[in-house]
């Protein structure tokens, strides 16, 4: 095992045991060295790693921000890994129109009617009325979609929506070329929007369930992307 792992390891240990925990400082560098007798260069990069991971942040200096400290943001560490990997168009759009699929439509027949996230999501359709282009009204609609998914109450549901959410914004833009009328069609994605968001309010979770999976279809294949069969 290379010594950074060791560090690694060590870390997760801590936190599982709850020696550490949300908000708890991380050793210093050179005790961190010393009590797991490795180099402080396998130290600064094992906390690279958590950084990168969206599990601590690290600061300099002196003052409550100083130190590395836990924070465990998992969309961002997520979010970024699944961006690469469609970059390198590893993940087939489809499947991540499938998962999308899955995900979106437990959550909407989950959402709870009266959270603040469904505020928030009547928010984003407001605006996205108003949108000046293409780009900002994705990255709305985006931020409309993980806000229906907080509804439903689940954290680990919630993490990777978010994490899906600049992978979303990247290849619906991309796909936007293929529209043979754009103005159209963001009309009937708002209009499609406030249905499913009538329906959660409702507390219709089958009915907004359903009108999520058919939104989320219909734009792909309007897109010209086929999407994987409907899992039984």
């Amino acid at each position: 095992m290379r010594t950074h792992q060791l560090v690694l390891e060590w870390i997760e240990n801590q936190l599982a045991s709850g020696e550490l925990a949300l908000g708890g400082r991380l050793p210093g560098e050179r005790a961190m060295a010393e009590q797991l007798q490795v180099s402080r260069t396998s130290v600064r990069e094992a906390v690279r790693i958590l950084e990168a991971m969206g599990v601590v942040r690290a600061g300099v200096g002196s003052g409550k921000d100083a130190g590395t400290i836990v924070i465990a943001e998992p969309g961002s560490a997520l979010g970024s890994t699944l961006r690469l990997h469609v970059a390198t168009r590893h993940l087939p759009v489809p499947d991540i129109v499938e998962t999308r699929v899955l995900l979106e439509s437990w959550a909407a027949e989950r959402a709870r009617p009266g959270v603040a996230a469904l505020d928030d999501a009547a928010e984003l359709l407001e605006q996205m009325e108003n949108a000046p282009d293409v780009d900002t009204f994705l990255a709305l609609d985006s931020r409309f979609h993980v806000a229906l998914a907080e509804a439903a109450g689940n954290a680990v549901v919630s993490a990777m929506m978010a994490s899906l959410r600049g992978a979303i914004e990247n290849y619906a833009g991309e796909l936007t070329g293929n529209l043979p009328d754009w103005n159209a069609t963001s009309a009937r994605l708002r209009a499609e929007h406030r249905a499913i968001l009538e329906a959660v309010n409702a507390n219709d979770g089958g009915r907004a369930a359903e009108l999520v999976a058919a939104h989320i279809r219909g734009f792909y294949a309007e897109a010209g992307v086929g999407s994987a069969p409907s899992p039984k």
